[in-house]
């Protein structure tokens, strides 16, 4: 009995000291429970005191592993374990909000001194530490991509050179731009970030092509163009073999514009007195053309340089655009037109001629004119021709109903003046404004307003026959 009892012991002990090993290793360097004090088996049932203390081992090994896992988000809050081994809480830390953990940059591992991560160079939107510098990056020649050729490689921005297609739909909102700013610099900026290639010549021909189609005043402007992009854009090779296209290229002009000869031997001769082309050019082609559009283009052109020596400035012979003519030069324009329409009483070629003048600012200065006209004028023929005139125009829409109301606005306003030098201007005067209405030239507001002469007698009934000494 005492044999077997000794033996029950020993191997209980054997056993009790693993389980306490185990649980030292599972804590990373416990310390192992000893000194238990362990009973001897009676009657095959163990002593209770030697199965409490095994319990309390196992209870603080537990305590400590929970204290040792939860140290990562419970550190700074004071947590130990006392002498016994039971957690004691210090001073706690108030909790944070979750917003505010998202937005700090300090570790949450419980290690390190709390800095901020990777040393205030982390984080969305930051490209390094504050205030360093990067230097330039040593080629590692071992790197199996190291490729010797591409280490004193320049780039650079390489721009495609225009084909026909890309060409047109690319110059040609330049120049119709061009048109409207006339701002040659700004032409020629353009042009110059464009990789145009051997389409250079190219840019002359289509700007005079689009200037056929033009007034008067765009054609000078392409002419000025020209003189502006030669020498720093295009050359005089580029000048020379662009017209030589054109002239290749007048039959097909000439059924779009009837007068495309015409107009490119002007441009021709105003290259040529411009020191585009040269005196030369010109003559290169005796006796060699057998086109007769071409033929007229440069004959057109000789003339021209021939009235140059007498005295004709062919640098004026587009004419400046209506924008830039004086006021004077304007109604001197439009009196002349509306003479010549008395005369001749081609309501079409007035309005063409009108259009021409390129003021459609300026028209209210047409209708003023053209009923002092009619107010200075002696019989029906003015009269009637006038309204029938401005009853086209405006039926046409080339005079707005705003130039036509401003137009009789200003005559109301001077019909005190022209009655000195036309003494039945009121009387007149009504009946045109009454006709115009009745014709829809004007509205019912703008024929109320019409001043009226009041009616003055210079005997009054009351005074006895007296003559008043105020005059009419």
């Amino acid at each position: 009995f005492e044999a077997r009892t000794q033996q029950t012991v020993s191997d209980f002990t054997a056993e009790d000291l693993s389980d306490s090993f185990a649980s030292g290793e599972e804590d990373n360097g416990g310390s192992v429970i000893a000194n238990k004090n362990i009973n001897n088996e009676i009657n095959g049932n163990w002593v209770s005191s030697s199965s409490n203390s095994i319990h309390e081992a196992r209870l603080k090994a537990k305590a400590k592993r929970r204290l040792r896992k939860n140290s990562s988000r419970d550190s700074g809050r004071g947590d130990s374990l006392s002498d016994n081994g039971d957690a004691v809480r210090g001073t706690t830390v108030a909790p944070t909000s979750p917003k505010s953990k998202l937005l700090d940059r300090k570790s949450r591992l419980g290690k390190g001194r709390g800095l901020p991560k990777k040393g205030g160079a982390g984080g969305k939107g930051v490209w390094g530490r504050s205030g360093e510098v990067y230097e330039p990056e040593q080629v590692d020649e071992k790197d199996p991509n190291y490729d010797e050729a591409q280490e004193n490689c320049v780039y650079e921005t390489v721009v495609p050179p225009l084909d026909e297609r890309d060409f047109e739909k690319t110059v040609t909102p330049i120049v119709q731009e061009y048109f409207e700013h006339a701002d040659t610099n700004e032409v020629a900026e353009l042009l110059a970030e464009l990789n145009l290639g051997p389409m250079k010549s190219e840019v002359p021909s289509l700007a005079v092509s689009l200037a056929l189609e033009a007034k008067a005043s765009q054609r000078e402007l392409t002419s000025r163009l020209l003189a502006d992009l030669c020498g720093s854009i295009l050359s005089r090779g580029d000048m020379e073999s662009s017209f030589d296209k054109l002239l290749q290229e007048l039959p097909d002009l000439v059924l779009d514009t009837p007068g495309a000869p015409q107009l490119v031997g002007q441009f021709i001769a105003r290259t040529v007195s411009d020191q585009i082309l040269s005196k030369s050019y010109i003559e290169g082609y005796k006796g060699r053309v057998d086109c007769e559009y071409a033929r007229a283009a440069l004959d057109r052109a000789a003339v021209l340089l021939k009235m140059n020596l007498g005295g004709l400035r062919i640098d004026n012979q587009w004419g400046s655009g209506g924008g830039q003519r004086p006021v004077t030069q304007l109604i001197k324009g439009m009196n002349l037109l509306l003479k010549e329409y008395i005369l001749s009483g081609d309501s079409k070629e007035a309005e063409r001629c009108l259009k021409d003048l390129e003021v459609p600012h300026f028209h209210h200065e047409f209708v003023y004119e053209a009923i002092v006209m009619v107010l200075e004028s002696k019989g029906e023929k003015t009269f009637k021709m006038v309204l029938q005139l401005l009853k086209s125009l405006s039926s046409s829409s080339v005079i707005t109903v705003d130039q036509m109301k401003r137009g009789y606005e200003r005559v109301y306003m001077d019909i005190a003046e022209i009655n000195i030098d036309v003494p039945r201007a009121y009387f007149i005067l009504e009946q045109t404004v009454d006709k115009s209405f009745s014709m829809g030239i004007i509205d019912v507001k703008l024929r109320d307003l019409c001043p009226c002469r009041g009616r003055k007698r210079f005997v009054s009934e009351g005074d006895g026959g007296v003559v008043k000494i105020e005059s009419y």
